[in-house]
């Protein structure tokens, strides 16, 4: 939103203030301000100037000869304006004056010379017609400089809309100047209004609230024999400065109303619309708004209608069937207020947001709706004095909002402040904002005014702020803390999460994502994955985030899918929370497990499952210093690939599985790529005791290797091999295994490492060993190949 200073200027005296400071001020207090814009800086010398004579240029169809008075003397200049004629009063740029920053130099136009020119309001910036040269219809002296006529120097800021969601008194010059007024501590001047109390014997219009839950207020006034149809200059410059185009007189104020007090208004053509019922349709249908546009109104949408037929959509843009037009002399003016969800939801139903939805949708003070009307017809009169009012100003007010009364004491501002604000800049900041504030004693009594009370001020600690923020949230001395601080203590739990972190980052080049506790319905319904019986949320703001997941894995694979494009082959992972039922006490089982995925399109799916084993073993070495146990197991949901998935064990506890994706769920993320699944339950990881790190010195002597090949069968596993040479001889250092066949019998070949730290080995003296473990081996029905 644009703010002008000159317009602030006219409801609270900033001369003598440094404008720059003040606004920096003013983001600190009450809301950011994104930019400064200085318009007009850019002209200099520009005046006001008569047309003498204009002649045709002789070497040019467009372009003529004129003689203009600028004041000083007569010079002749070139222009090919097309409304230019005789007579006329413009703005003139001097030679050697600028305009658009660019200067003004005797230049040789097809021929002739030209000294100055004659400028159009766009190029001086004070409106976009370039139609042609602007005509002056003022009277004023030739040579008076544009600048001191009219006010097209000015300071403009902009806010950041986002900061004034809970501001809707913000949403107009007069809201900002009260803001200015307490920064500064000068006077707010009262807006003026036109005392419409004489006319109260008038004829009432015809109001009916219909939908009184949506609409609060109607305010109503009808107006005739309107002559003007041109808004004066300066009133046409604010609008273009403050991101509005001026469109006729009638138009021109209602928006000039709209960004003064933050009340939007329309004026409906008097001979169009001459009664008033607001209500919603039974059954939708189509309405042509003013822009021209077909909008599908729903049974849910408040409209403004006469005689049954709607004329206006509430709170968001009127009707084409009843807009002001240039022959329109008499209107009916209409200052209302409405449901702000309402608002919203309609204007997101029908697509079009407009500059009084947006106020509307900020809930509105509904005290405004007279005001405005008042101080409309205040500034009506001074523009067209002939204006005749030809009804009483009606008012329907249905809804009122609740006064709100807070009590405090010096003692609760200081207990939340702080610092020591004395009881008379508390009364003066609070008086300057209008919260009407007194002092009886020891306590403080505040009434919040109306424009403060749709949703802002509420309790007493909206006060403290309202205080803080005018006195300077930068004047506030800066103390240290009298609570006692105490580092925070790490856990076992928090320390296996942080290894388990930076070794998957650090080692596996893997990328930590975050999500939800939920299981996500459509998500999964996309990738055949099986959403299982759990606890459900009762307020989810979903039906697809009802059900809390069991498992971190299908979450993984919904990431994969989500990023399949980042890579040929990535890595993801996240310790989160996942619910398995409820517990005796009927609260959340909340399980802390970790889920790891791997996407590859470049390797085979024995590499990658192979990757993931060796990924989830590390994690067992590093942590509890000893190697995690897999055992083959039966897949437990859809998304478990049948026969590749093991389980995890460590000490006889299961731990959790790795797995390759079912090829019904990877199909339908990508038929080319290999998608590889585990995880953890860090809970029971971290409550397992890590084993004791013992150094062996390498022997000073070499070792023997002795390779084995072994015919196994296809259910036999490394582990249960193992009792084979388990406790054979200290001797035995490693075993390894460094080849395997899967053919038609499948065979591994076992490398078994002896040394001693007293001698050197020879084979004679491990014979005997390596027979014991051929013979462990016949008895589990592995043979030598």
């Amino acid at each position: 939103m644009l703010i002008s200073m000159n317009w602030i200027n006219d409801f609270v005296d900033l001369s003598g203030l440094d404008l720059e400071k003040l606004i920096h001020q003013f983001t600190l207090s009450t809301a950011e301000v994104e930019d400064i814009y200085y318009m007009g800086r850019d002209i200099e010398n520009v005046v006001v100037a008569r047309i003498l004579s204009v002649e045709n240029h002789p070497n040019s169809k467009k372009l003529h000869l004129l003689k203009v008075d600028a004041g000083d003397k007569v010079y002749d200049c070139v222009c090919g304006a097309p409304n230019v004629r005789e007579g006329m009063t413009v703005a003139f740029a001097r030679e050697g004056g600028k305009v658009a920053g660019m200067e003004i130099t005797c230049a040789t136009i097809a021929g002739c010379e030209s000294h100055g020119m004659c400028c159009s309001e766009k190029e001086l910036g004070i409106s976009a017609d370039h139609s042609g040269l602007w005509e002056i219809t003022d009277e004023l002296p030739l040579g008076t400089p544009i600048t001191d006529a009219y006010q097209v120097r000015d300071v403009v800021f902009e806010v950041d809309n986002k900061s004034l969601t809970n501001r809707p008194d913000l949403w107009g010059h007069y809201g900002i100047a009260r803001e200015f007024a307490a920064l500064t501590g000068r006077e707010l001047k009262p807006i003026s209004r036109m005392d419409l109390t004489p006319y109260a014997s008038l004829a009432p219009i015809d109001i009916d609230i219909i939908d009184k839950e949506l609409c609060f207020r109607y305010t109503g006034l009808k107006v005739r024999n309107i002559t003007k149809k041109i808004s004066p200059v300066n009133m046409r410059i604010r609008l273009f400065y403050c991101g509005m185009r001026a469109i006729n007189l009638l138009a021109d104020l209602t928006n000039y109303l709209m960004l003064e007090l933050g009340q939007p208004m329309h004026a409906f053509d008097c001979a169009k619309v001459d009664s008033i019922q607001v209500k919603r349709f039974d059954q939708p249908f189509d309405f042509e708004t003013l822009d021209g546009a077909k909008r599908h109104i729903d049974e849910n949408t408040l409209m403004i209608c006469s005689k049954g037929e709607p004329v206006a959509i509430a709170g968001i843009m009127g009707g084409l069937n009843s807009e002001i037009e240039d022959n329109t002399d008499s209107l009916l003016l209409e200052s209302a207020n409405f449901d702000a969800v309402s608002v919203r939801k309609s204007s997101t139903r029908i697509g079009l947001r407009t500059d009084a939805s947006m106020r509307y949708e900020k809930t509105l003070d509904p005290e405004l709706t007279s005001t405005a009307i008042e101080h409309f017809m205040q500034l009506l009169t001074e523009i067209d004095p002939d204006v005749q009012i030809i009804s009483s100003m009606t008012d329907v007010y249905v809804r009122h909002y609740d006064k709100i009364d807070l009590s405090f004491d010096k003692k609760y501002v200081d207990r939340y402040t702080g610092i020591d604000i004395s009881n008379e800049q508390i009364l003066r900041t609070l008086n300057a904002l209008g919260f009407n504030a007194s002092l009886a004693g020891e306590t403080f009594t505040v009434h919040v005014p109306s424009w403060r009370a749709t949703k802002d001020v509420t309790i007493k600690a909206d006060i403290i702020e309202e205080i803080t923020r005018v006195y300077g949230y930068d004047n506030f001395k800066i103390t240290t803390t009298k609570s006692a601080l105490a580092p925070v203590l790490r856990t076992v739990n928090s320390n296996d999460d942080r290894f388990t972190k930076d070794l998957l980052v650090q080692r596996y080049g893997l990328h930590e994502v975050h999500s939800y506790i939920w299981c996500d319905a459509k998500k999964y319904k996309e990738l055949n994955i099986e959403i299982e019986d759990n606890v459900r949320v009762i307020n989810a703001m979903t039906p697809d985030h009802v059900v809390l997941r069991r498992s971190m894995v299908p979450t993984m694979i919904s990431y994969v899918n989500e990023n399949k494009a980042y890579a040929n082959e990535f890595g993801i992972f996240e310790i989160a929370r996942v619910v398995e039922g409820l517990c005796d006490d009927g609260l959340c089982n909340e399980r802390k497990h970790l889920g790891v995925a791997l996407y590859s399109r470049v390797r085979s799916e024995k590499d990658v499952y192979l990757g993931l084993r060796d990924l989830m073993a590390s994690i067992g070495m590093e942590l509890k210093h000893r190697p995690f146990e897999f055992r083959i197991m039966e897949s437990a949901h859809n998304w478990q690939h049948p026969r590749n998935t093991a389980g995890i064990w460590l000490d006889g506890v299961y731990l959790g599985f790795i797995t390759v994706v079912h090829p019904a769920v990877q199909s339908k993320i990508d038929k080319k790529a290999v998608i590889v699944a585990g995880e953890l339950d860090m809970d029971v990881l971290s409550s397992l005791s890590a084993s004791v790190i013992h150094y062996d010195e390498p022997s000073k002597f070499p070792g023997i290797d002795i390779d084995l090949s072994l015919v196994v069968g296809s259910e036999q596993t490394y582990s249960a091999l193992s009792a084979a040479w388990a406790d054979i001889t200290p001797l035995l250092k490693s075993v390894s295994l460094i080849d395997s066949y899967n053919g038609a019998v499948k065979s591994i070949t076992l490398r078994f490492t002896f040394s001693s730290m007293e001698k050197t080995l020879s084979k004679n003296e491990v014979q005997g060993y390596v027979d014991t473990i051929v013979e462990n081996l016949s008895k589990l029905g592995v043979t030598l190949r």
